[in-house]
Protein backbone atom coordinates (compact mmCIF):
# COMPACT_ATOMS: atom_id res chain seq x y z
CA UNK A 1 0.00 0.00 0.00
CA UNK A 2 0.97 3.85 -0.37
CA UNK A 3 0.98 5.87 2.49
CA UNK A 4 -0.40 9.48 1.87
CA UNK A 5 2.34 12.11 1.27
CA UNK A 6 3.28 14.29 4.43
CA UNK A 7 1.41 17.69 3.91
CA UNK A 8 4.10 20.59 4.91
CA UNK A 9 7.18 18.97 6.41
CA UNK A 10 9.91 19.46 3.11
CA UNK A 11 12.53 17.00 4.85
CA UNK A 12 9.80 13.85 5.09
CA UNK A 13 8.16 14.98 1.75
CA UNK A 14 11.76 14.13 0.50
CA UNK A 15 12.29 11.22 2.62
CA UNK A 16 8.45 9.86 1.07
CA UNK A 17 9.47 10.90 -2.71
CA UNK A 18 12.56 8.85 -2.64
CA UNK A 19 11.28 6.22 -0.40
CA UNK A 20 8.57 5.78 -3.28
CA UNK A 21 10.58 5.39 -5.88
CA UNK A 22 13.05 2.84 -4.61
CA UNK A 23 9.98 1.05 -4.17
CA UNK A 24 9.17 1.71 -7.95
CA UNK A 25 12.00 1.09 -10.04
CA UNK A 26 12.19 1.63 -13.82
CA UNK A 27 11.86 -2.17 -15.04
CA UNK A 28 8.64 -2.03 -13.14
CA UNK A 29 6.82 -0.16 -15.62
CA UNK A 30 8.35 -2.17 -18.37
CA UNK A 31 8.53 0.62 -20.92
CA UNK A 32 8.10 0.37 -24.50
CA UNK A 33 11.91 0.66 -26.15
CA UNK A 34 10.33 2.89 -28.81
CA UNK A 35 9.45 6.16 -26.08
CA UNK A 36 13.19 7.10 -26.01
CA UNK A 37 12.94 7.00 -29.90
CA UNK A 38 10.07 9.56 -30.00
CA UNK A 39 7.65 6.62 -31.72
CA UNK A 40 4.85 6.82 -29.00
CA UNK A 41 5.40 11.27 -28.91
CA UNK A 42 3.76 13.83 -30.96
CA UNK A 43 5.27 14.21 -33.97
CA UNK A 44 5.78 18.18 -33.69
CA UNK A 45 7.98 17.19 -30.55
CA UNK A 46 10.42 14.63 -32.51
CA UNK A 47 10.81 16.98 -35.40
CA UNK A 48 11.58 19.72 -32.79
CA UNK A 49 14.14 18.03 -31.56
CA UNK A 50 15.40 17.74 -34.88
CA UNK A 51 15.25 21.04 -36.09
CA UNK A 52 16.96 22.40 -32.85
CA UNK A 53 20.02 19.66 -33.73
CA UNK A 54 19.91 20.80 -37.47
CA UNK A 55 20.47 24.44 -36.23
CA UNK A 56 23.33 23.78 -33.87
CA UNK A 57 21.09 24.91 -30.82
CA UNK A 58 20.30 22.66 -27.89
CA UNK A 59 19.20 25.49 -25.29
CA UNK A 60 18.86 24.31 -21.46
CA UNK A 61 14.97 24.77 -20.88
CA UNK A 62 12.71 24.57 -17.50
CA UNK A 63 9.72 22.50 -18.63
CA UNK A 64 6.78 23.82 -16.58
CA UNK A 65 3.81 20.75 -15.78
CA UNK A 66 0.16 21.85 -14.50
CA UNK A 67 -2.97 20.34 -13.98
CA UNK A 68 -6.03 22.41 -15.16
CA UNK A 69 -8.61 20.28 -12.65
CA UNK A 70 -8.66 20.33 -8.99
CA UNK A 71 -7.87 16.21 -7.98
CA UNK A 72 -5.56 13.94 -6.62
CA UNK A 73 -2.17 13.72 -8.54
CA UNK A 74 -0.83 10.21 -9.55
CA UNK A 75 2.06 9.15 -11.98
CA UNK A 76 4.86 10.63 -10.63
CA UNK A 77 7.20 7.72 -9.86
CA UNK A 78 6.48 6.71 -13.26
CA UNK A 79 7.21 10.26 -15.15
CA UNK A 80 10.33 10.12 -13.03
CA UNK A 81 11.00 7.04 -13.93
CA UNK A 82 10.41 8.23 -17.36
CA UNK A 83 12.56 10.85 -17.61
CA UNK A 84 15.49 8.59 -15.88
CA UNK A 85 15.51 5.92 -19.03
CA UNK A 86 14.08 7.36 -21.91
CA UNK A 87 16.34 10.49 -22.83
CA UNK A 88 17.46 10.93 -26.36
CA UNK A 89 20.90 8.95 -27.08
CA UNK A 90 23.04 10.48 -25.37
CA UNK A 91 22.05 12.48 -22.83
CA UNK A 92 22.59 11.48 -18.66
CA UNK A 93 19.56 12.01 -16.60
CA UNK A 94 22.35 13.37 -13.99
CA UNK A 95 22.11 16.46 -15.81
CA UNK A 96 18.27 16.50 -15.72
CA UNK A 97 16.62 18.48 -12.55
CA UNK A 98 13.20 17.81 -11.39
CA UNK A 99 11.24 19.08 -8.81
CA UNK A 100 7.58 17.70 -8.24
CA UNK A 101 4.39 17.26 -6.15
CA UNK A 102 4.56 13.91 -4.52
CA UNK A 103 1.94 10.74 -5.48
CA UNK A 104 -1.30 11.47 -4.17
CA UNK A 105 -1.04 15.26 -3.45
CA UNK A 106 -4.22 17.39 -4.03
CA UNK A 107 -3.72 19.40 -6.48
CA UNK A 108 -5.37 22.73 -7.57
CA UNK A 109 -7.34 22.46 -4.01
CA UNK A 110 -9.61 24.86 -3.03
CA UNK A 111 -8.26 28.09 -1.94
CA UNK A 112 -4.88 27.12 -4.25
CA UNK A 113 -4.00 28.88 -6.87
CA UNK A 114 -5.67 27.67 -10.47
CA UNK A 115 -3.04 25.45 -12.69
CA UNK A 116 -0.77 24.57 -9.81
CA UNK A 117 2.55 23.48 -11.17
CA UNK A 118 3.13 19.87 -10.39
CA UNK A 119 6.36 19.28 -11.57
CA UNK A 120 9.55 21.54 -13.18
CA UNK A 121 11.85 19.86 -15.78
CA UNK A 122 15.09 21.74 -16.37
CA UNK A 123 17.80 20.67 -18.33
CA UNK A 124 18.61 20.22 -22.15
CA UNK A 125 15.49 20.57 -24.40
CA UNK A 126 16.65 18.33 -27.01
CA UNK A 127 17.14 14.92 -24.78
CA UNK A 128 13.84 14.98 -22.93
CA UNK A 129 11.49 17.44 -25.64
CA UNK A 130 9.80 13.81 -26.81
CA UNK A 131 8.64 13.00 -23.74
CA UNK A 132 6.31 15.67 -23.14
CA UNK A 133 3.48 13.58 -24.96
CA UNK A 134 3.96 10.22 -22.66
CA UNK A 135 4.43 12.08 -19.77
CA UNK A 136 1.33 13.87 -19.94
CA UNK A 137 -0.38 11.25 -20.98
CA UNK A 138 0.69 8.86 -18.01
CA UNK A 139 -0.39 11.92 -15.46
CA UNK A 140 -3.21 12.48 -16.94
CA UNK A 141 -4.58 8.62 -16.70
CA UNK A 142 -3.65 7.95 -13.25
CA UNK A 143 -5.12 11.20 -11.95
CA UNK A 144 -8.22 11.22 -13.40
CA UNK A 145 -8.54 7.66 -12.01
CA UNK A 146 -7.53 7.95 -8.44
CA UNK A 147 -8.99 11.77 -8.47
CA UNK A 148 -12.58 9.87 -8.93
CA UNK A 149 -11.83 6.95 -6.96
CA UNK A 150 -10.78 9.75 -4.15
CA UNK A 151 -14.28 11.23 -4.62
CA UNK A 152 -16.46 7.48 -4.40
CA UNK A 153 -13.99 6.17 -1.67
CA UNK A 154 -14.55 9.58 0.74
CA UNK A 155 -18.80 8.91 -0.30
CA UNK A 156 -18.18 6.05 1.33
CA UNK A 157 -17.14 7.22 4.63
CA UNK A 158 -14.77 4.42 6.01
CA UNK A 159 -16.43 1.66 3.66
CA UNK A 160 -14.77 -0.78 1.19
CA UNK A 161 -14.58 0.09 -2.29
CA UNK A 162 -13.73 -2.59 -4.95
CA UNK A 163 -12.42 -1.07 -7.44
CA UNK A 164 -14.39 -3.34 -10.76
CA UNK A 165 -13.10 -1.21 -13.57
CA UNK A 166 -10.45 -4.03 -15.55
CA UNK A 167 -13.69 -4.80 -17.48
CA UNK A 168 -14.37 -1.53 -18.73
CA UNK A 169 -11.00 -0.54 -20.82
CA UNK A 170 -8.35 -2.43 -22.66
CA UNK A 171 -6.40 -4.44 -20.67
CA UNK A 172 -2.64 -3.18 -21.39
CA UNK A 173 -4.61 -0.63 -18.94
CA UNK A 174 -5.61 -2.63 -16.09
CA UNK A 175 -1.91 -2.67 -13.56
CA UNK A 176 -1.48 0.77 -13.90
CA UNK A 177 -5.55 1.82 -13.66
CA UNK A 178 -5.47 -0.86 -10.45
CA UNK A 179 -2.45 1.49 -9.08
CA UNK A 180 -3.68 4.16 -9.52
CA UNK A 181 -7.28 3.24 -7.55
CA UNK A 182 -4.88 2.84 -4.76
CA UNK A 183 -3.73 5.90 -4.76
CA UNK A 184 -7.28 7.38 -4.51
CA UNK A 185 -7.92 4.93 -1.46
CA UNK A 186 -9.28 1.80 -2.59
CA UNK A 187 -8.01 -1.40 -1.15
CA UNK A 188 -9.43 -4.16 -3.15
CA UNK A 189 -8.98 -4.82 -6.98
CA UNK A 190 -11.10 -7.33 -9.27
CA UNK A 191 -7.91 -8.66 -10.88
CA UNK A 192 -4.37 -9.87 -10.46
CA UNK A 193 -3.33 -7.20 -12.39
CA UNK A 194 -5.27 -4.26 -11.45
CA UNK A 195 -2.77 -5.06 -7.81
CA UNK A 196 0.01 -5.88 -9.08
CA UNK A 197 2.12 -2.71 -8.33
CA UNK A 198 1.18 -2.43 -5.15
CA UNK A 199 1.60 -6.40 -4.31
CA UNK A 200 -2.68 -6.65 -4.12
CA UNK A 201 -4.47 -10.01 -5.37
CA UNK A 202 -7.75 -9.47 -7.39
CA UNK A 203 -10.67 -10.42 -4.91
CA UNK A 204 -14.26 -10.91 -6.04
CA UNK A 205 -17.27 -12.48 -5.53
CA UNK A 206 -18.57 -14.77 -8.27
CA UNK A 207 -20.10 -13.60 -11.90
CA UNK A 208 -23.08 -13.86 -13.52
CA UNK A 209 -21.63 -16.45 -15.61
CA UNK A 210 -20.95 -18.88 -12.65
CA UNK A 211 -24.49 -19.08 -11.87
CA UNK A 212 -25.52 -19.56 -15.36
CA UNK A 213 -22.79 -23.05 -15.83
CA UNK A 214 -24.34 -23.65 -13.38
CA UNK A 215 -28.17 -24.20 -15.16
CA UNK A 216 -29.09 -20.87 -13.19
CA UNK A 217 -29.16 -22.49 -9.83
CA UNK A 218 -27.53 -19.96 -7.47
CA UNK A 219 -27.59 -21.83 -4.42
CA UNK A 220 -25.56 -24.81 -6.48
CA UNK A 221 -23.04 -22.58 -7.86
CA UNK A 222 -22.72 -21.06 -4.14
CA UNK A 223 -21.60 -24.22 -3.04
CA UNK A 224 -19.68 -25.62 -5.88
CA UNK A 225 -17.46 -22.31 -5.30
CA UNK A 226 -17.17 -22.68 -1.26
CA UNK A 227 -16.03 -26.20 -1.55
CA UNK A 228 -13.68 -24.94 -4.42
CA UNK A 229 -12.45 -22.17 -1.70
CA UNK A 230 -12.04 -24.56 1.05
CA UNK A 231 -9.68 -27.31 -1.16
CA UNK A 232 -7.56 -24.45 -3.57
CA UNK A 233 -7.69 -21.13 -1.89
CA UNK A 234 -8.53 -21.16 1.80
CA UNK A 235 -7.69 -17.98 2.78
CA UNK A 236 -10.65 -16.14 0.76
CA UNK A 237 -13.76 -15.06 1.98
CA UNK A 238 -16.79 -16.77 0.29
CA UNK A 239 -19.69 -14.32 -1.23
CA UNK A 240 -22.15 -15.23 -3.00
CA UNK A 241 -24.14 -12.56 -5.98
CA UNK A 242 -27.55 -13.23 -5.02
CA UNK A 243 -29.62 -11.10 -8.16
CA UNK A 244 -29.44 -13.66 -11.01
CA UNK A 245 -33.19 -14.78 -10.51
CA UNK A 246 -34.39 -10.89 -9.74
CA UNK A 247 -35.66 -12.15 -6.74
CA UNK A 248 -32.56 -11.34 -4.45
CA UNK A 249 -34.31 -11.99 -0.53
CA UNK A 250 -35.17 -14.97 -1.44
CA UNK A 251 -31.88 -16.16 -2.86
CA UNK A 252 -30.16 -14.65 0.12
CA UNK A 253 -31.81 -16.68 2.36
CA UNK A 254 -31.93 -19.89 -0.14
CA UNK A 255 -27.40 -19.17 -0.02
CA UNK A 256 -27.15 -18.94 3.55
CA UNK A 257 -28.84 -21.34 4.61
CA UNK A 258 -27.37 -23.87 2.37
CA UNK A 259 -24.48 -22.90 3.49
CA UNK A 260 -24.98 -22.94 7.26
CA UNK A 261 -26.33 -26.52 6.39
CA UNK A 262 -23.01 -28.18 4.63
CA UNK A 263 -20.71 -25.98 6.82
CA UNK A 264 -21.95 -24.12 9.77
CA UNK A 265 -22.37 -20.52 10.45
CA UNK A 266 -19.72 -18.10 10.02
CA UNK A 267 -18.90 -19.14 6.57
CA UNK A 268 -20.98 -17.05 4.29
CA UNK A 269 -19.26 -13.48 4.84
CA UNK A 270 -21.32 -11.63 2.63
CA UNK A 271 -23.79 -11.16 -0.46
CA UNK A 272 -23.38 -9.21 -3.64
CA UNK A 273 -26.66 -7.60 -4.99
CA UNK A 274 -26.59 -6.15 -8.46
CA UNK A 275 -29.48 -5.33 -9.86
CA UNK A 276 -30.28 -3.98 -12.71
CA UNK A 277 -31.71 -0.24 -13.15
CA UNK A 278 -33.98 -1.45 -15.53
CA UNK A 279 -35.30 -4.13 -13.09
CA UNK A 280 -37.42 -3.75 -10.02
CA UNK A 281 -36.46 -6.75 -7.67
CA UNK A 282 -39.24 -9.50 -6.81
CA UNK A 283 -39.43 -8.81 -3.60
CA UNK A 284 -40.35 -5.15 -3.65
CA UNK A 285 -43.22 -5.90 -6.54
CA UNK A 286 -46.74 -5.34 -4.19
CA UNK A 287 -44.60 -4.66 -1.32
CA UNK A 288 -47.54 -2.57 0.24
CA UNK A 289 -44.97 -0.48 2.30
CA UNK A 290 -43.47 0.90 -0.67
CA UNK A 291 -45.02 0.23 -4.03
CA UNK A 292 -46.16 3.10 -5.87
CA UNK A 293 -44.51 4.89 -3.55
CA UNK A 294 -40.55 4.86 -4.58
CA UNK A 295 -38.77 4.52 -7.28
CA UNK A 296 -37.44 0.98 -6.62
CA UNK A 297 -35.10 -0.17 -9.52
CA UNK A 298 -31.85 -0.98 -9.91
CA UNK A 299 -30.10 -1.98 -6.07
CA UNK A 300 -32.25 0.22 -3.66
CA UNK A 301 -32.24 1.01 0.50
CA UNK A 302 -35.38 -0.48 0.53
CA UNK A 303 -34.11 -4.17 -0.80
CA UNK A 304 -31.33 -3.93 0.92
CA UNK A 305 -33.02 -3.05 4.14
CA UNK A 306 -35.43 -5.77 3.50
CA UNK A 307 -32.46 -8.13 2.57
CA UNK A 308 -30.46 -7.53 5.65
CA UNK A 309 -34.28 -7.52 8.17
CA UNK A 310 -34.57 -11.12 6.21
CA UNK A 311 -31.39 -12.67 7.06
CA UNK A 312 -31.07 -11.15 10.45
CA UNK A 313 -34.98 -13.03 11.30
CA UNK A 314 -33.06 -16.28 10.47
CA UNK A 315 -29.90 -15.32 12.51
CA UNK A 316 -27.42 -14.59 9.74
CA UNK A 317 -25.99 -11.51 11.37
CA UNK A 318 -22.59 -12.00 10.18
CA UNK A 319 -23.61 -12.04 6.29
CA UNK A 320 -22.36 -8.72 5.01
CA UNK A 321 -24.55 -6.89 1.94
CA UNK A 322 -22.39 -5.43 -0.68
CA UNK A 323 -23.59 -3.25 -3.08
CA UNK A 324 -22.81 -2.78 -7.02
CA UNK A 325 -24.20 -1.62 -10.29
CA UNK A 326 -24.41 2.26 -11.10
CA UNK A 327 -23.06 3.42 -7.92
CA UNK A 328 -22.04 6.99 -8.08
CA UNK A 329 -20.50 9.23 -4.84
CA UNK A 330 -24.27 11.29 -4.93
CA UNK A 331 -25.92 7.97 -4.38
CA UNK A 332 -23.22 6.10 -1.76
CA UNK A 333 -23.38 9.34 0.06
CA UNK A 334 -27.45 8.96 0.51
CA UNK A 335 -27.26 5.61 1.08
CA UNK A 336 -24.54 6.40 4.11
CA UNK A 337 -26.35 9.22 5.05
CA UNK A 338 -29.48 7.12 5.46
CA UNK A 339 -27.29 4.31 7.05
CA UNK A 340 -27.87 1.75 4.73
CA UNK A 341 -26.67 -1.34 5.63
CA UNK A 342 -24.10 -2.18 3.22
CA UNK A 343 -20.56 -3.38 3.87
CA UNK A 344 -18.91 -2.57 1.23
CA UNK A 345 -19.73 -1.22 -2.15
CA UNK A 346 -18.30 -1.98 -5.93
CA UNK A 347 -17.85 0.39 -8.38
CA UNK A 348 -16.36 0.24 -12.10
CA UNK A 349 -16.28 1.99 -15.28
CA UNK A 350 -17.43 5.65 -13.98
CA UNK A 351 -14.20 5.60 -11.73
CA UNK A 352 -12.53 5.46 -15.36
CA UNK A 353 -14.47 8.79 -16.24
CA UNK A 354 -17.29 6.91 -18.40
CA UNK A 355 -19.70 8.84 -16.23
CA UNK A 356 -22.41 11.82 -16.60
CA UNK A 357 -21.13 14.77 -15.52
CA UNK A 358 -24.01 14.82 -13.38
CA UNK A 359 -22.84 12.19 -11.38
CA UNK A 360 -19.96 14.00 -9.53
CA UNK A 361 -17.00 12.62 -10.92
CA UNK A 362 -14.34 13.72 -13.42
CA UNK A 363 -15.15 12.54 -16.92
CA UNK A 364 -11.07 13.96 -18.01
CA UNK A 365 -8.39 15.10 -16.03
CA UNK A 366 -5.59 16.57 -18.32
CA UNK A 367 -2.29 17.94 -18.00
CA UNK A 368 -0.58 20.73 -19.87
CA UNK A 369 3.70 21.41 -19.89
CA UNK A 370 4.87 24.77 -20.89
CA UNK A 371 8.66 26.29 -21.85
CA UNK A 372 8.40 28.56 -18.99
CA UNK A 373 12.52 29.84 -19.19
CA UNK A 374 15.74 28.96 -22.09
CA UNK A 375 19.28 29.50 -21.15
CA UNK A 376 17.90 31.34 -17.71
CA UNK A 377 16.16 33.96 -19.23
CA UNK A 378 12.06 33.90 -18.83
CA UNK A 379 10.61 32.67 -22.07
CA UNK A 380 7.03 31.26 -22.78
CA UNK A 381 3.50 32.03 -24.16
CA UNK A 382 1.53 35.19 -22.89
CA UNK A 383 -0.39 33.86 -20.14
CA UNK A 384 1.97 30.81 -19.29
CA UNK A 385 5.51 32.15 -17.34
CA UNK A 386 7.48 30.52 -14.78
CA UNK A 387 5.38 29.93 -11.19
CA UNK A 388 7.25 28.60 -7.91
CA UNK A 389 5.50 25.88 -5.54
CA UNK A 390 6.97 25.54 -2.38
CA UNK A 391 5.59 21.84 -2.08
CA UNK A 392 7.67 20.74 -4.60
CA UNK A 393 10.54 17.86 -3.78
CA UNK A 394 13.49 17.39 -6.08
CA UNK A 395 14.51 14.61 -7.07
CA UNK A 396 18.34 13.32 -5.92
CA UNK A 397 19.27 10.83 -8.39
CA UNK A 398 22.14 9.68 -6.29
CA UNK A 399 19.53 8.24 -3.66
CA UNK A 400 18.02 6.24 -6.68
CA UNK A 401 21.50 4.40 -7.69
Amino acid sequence: MIDQPPADDATARAAHLHDGLRRFPPELFQFDARIRTGWLSDRYFVRTASTLRHAGRDPVVTMQVFAKQAGVLAGVYEAVRLFQTQLAEGYDPADLRIRTLLEGDAVNAAGSDAWEPVMHITGCYRGFAHLETPVLGVLARRSLIASNTRIVVDAAAGKPVIFMAPRHDDWRVQTPDGYAAQIGGVQSVSSDAAGAWWGARGVGTMPHAMIAAFGGDTVAATLAFARYLRGEEPGVQLMSLVDYENDSVRTALEVARAIRAEFGDGVLSAVRVDTSERLIDASLIGDPEVWGRARLTGVNSYLVRKMRAALDAEGFHYVGIVASGGFTPSKIRRFEGEGVPVVAYGVGSSLLGHSDPASGLLNDFDFTADLVRVDDRPEGKIGRTFRENPRLVPVDWAQLI
